[in-house]
C-alpha cells in the first residue's frame, strides 16, 4: 500500500470521496480495508506518524506502506472538517513529580525516585531513568502526546452538536532520543511503552466518540524527518446544483436576445389584439338590422 492510498482511506473514513486520480488497483485495496457499506463512515480519524520505529505492538489491521516522500489528504471545504493538530513547537517542559506519578498510575505503574516503571503482561516491567536526558525526553514527549489527545477529545465534546468530520493529526518524534543513545534496544523498549500508551488512548477515544473513530498509525523508520508524511489540502468542490446553475446561466448577449424576442412577441400580440378589437367594433356598428342582429344586440322585440 502506498502513502497516497493511505491518504485516500483517511478521506473516505471522514465521509468524503477519494481523489479522482485514484487508480482502479488502489480502489480495490480500499475496498479490502474499508467497510463495504458506503453509508457507514466514522467521520473521525486520528492519524499519527511515528518516526524512528519499524512498527508498534497494537492489535489492529497492519499493512506495509511503500516509501514515498509525501502524500496528500484531500478534503473539501474547511467548514466541513474540524482539524486538530498534535504538532506544537517543542519546548523543554519539565513535568512535576505529581504529573509523572499520575501518568504512571494511569498506566498501572509507578514513579519513585526518578524511575518510571510500567508493568507488562509477562510480569516484567519497563523502566526508564528520568535522571537520564534521553529517557526524560522520551517520557516527556509521551506525556505531552496524551495531553494533546485529551484536548482533542474535549474539542470533540464541544463540537458534538454540529457533528462535522474530525481529523486529528500529528507526528511523534520521541523515539529519536532513545535511538541515538541506546540504539535498537532502546527503540524497542520505547516502542513497547508507546504501544501501551496508544492502546489506552484509543480506548478513551473510542468511548468519547462512541466508537465512531478510527486510528491510523504510520511508522517511519527514518528517525528524523523535517516534514510530515501527510499534507492536508482543501479542494473547493461545487455542488451538483451549483454546477447545473453555472451551466444554465446565459451570458449578456443571450440575455439581450431573450429580452428582444419577448418584447417583439408582446408588441405583435398587442397589435393583433388592437386590430381584432377595431374590427369587432366596425362590424358591430355596420351590422344589417335584422331580427337576428337585433337579438344579438340585446334589443327587446315585441
Amino acid at each position: 500500500m502506498s502513502l497516497s492510498e493511505v491518504g485516500a482511506i483517511v478521506s473516505v473514513l471522514l465521509g468524503f470521496a477519494p481523489p479522482a486520480t485514484l487508480s482502479d488497483a488502489s480502489s480495490l485495496k480500499l475496498n479490502e480495508v474499508l467497510v463495504p457499506n458506503p453509508f457507514y463512515r466514522p467521520r473521525s480519524v486520528l492519524i499519527l506518524e511515528v518516526t524512528g520505529a519499524e512498527g508498534v505492538f497494537i492489535e489492529a489491521l497492519t499493512s506495509n506502506v511503500v516509501n514515498e516522500n509525501r502524500a496528500d489528504i484531500q478534503l473539501p471545504d474547511a467548514d466541513e472538517v474540524s482539524l486538530f493538530s498534535l504538532d506544537e513547537p517543542k519546548t523543554n517542559v519539565e513535568y512535576s513529580v505529581k504529573e509523572l506519578s499520575d501518568f504512571a498510575s494511569w498506566l498501572s505503574g509507578s514513579y519513585v525516585n526518578g524511575e518510571l516503571a510500567i508493568p507488562l503482561e509477562d510480569d516484567s516491567s519497563l523502566k526508564f531513568q528520568l535522571s537520564k536526558e534521553a529517557d526524560r525526553e522520551f517520557v516527556a514527549s509521551l506525556v505531552s502526546l496524551t495531553r494533546k489527545i485529551q484536548r482533542a477529545t474535549e474539542t470533540h465534546q464541544d463540537l458534538s452538536g454540529d457533528r462535522p468530520s474530525e481529523l486529528i493529526s500529528g507526528k511523534f518524534d520521541g523515539l529519536k532520543a532513545l535511538g541515538e543513545n541506546y540504539g535498537a534496544e532502546g527503540v524497542s523498549k520505547g516502542t513497547k511503552l508507546f504501544s501501551i500508551v496508544m492502546s489506552k488512548m484509543f480506548n478513551s477515544l473510542t468511548e468519547a466518540y462512541k466508537g465512531q473513530i478510527v486510528g491510523v498509525i504510520v511508522c517511519n523508520e527514518t528517525p528524523s524527518v523535517a516534514e510530515s508524511l501527510f499534507n492536508v489540502i482543501f479542494t473547493s468542490q461545487s455542488s451538483a446544483r451549483w454546477l447545473d446553475e453555472a451551466k444554465a446561466l446565459p451570458n449578456a448577449t443571450a440575455i439581450e436576445e431573450i429580452i428582444l424576442v419577448r418584447r417583439t412577441v408582446a408588441w405583435i400580440t398587442g397589435i393583433l389584439l388592437i386590430i381584432a378589437t377595431l374590427l369587432g367594433i366596425y362590424f358591430l356598428l355596420n351590422m344589417p338590422l335584422t331580427r337576428d342582429t337585433l337579438l344579438y344586440s340585446n334589443v327587446k322585440l315585441d
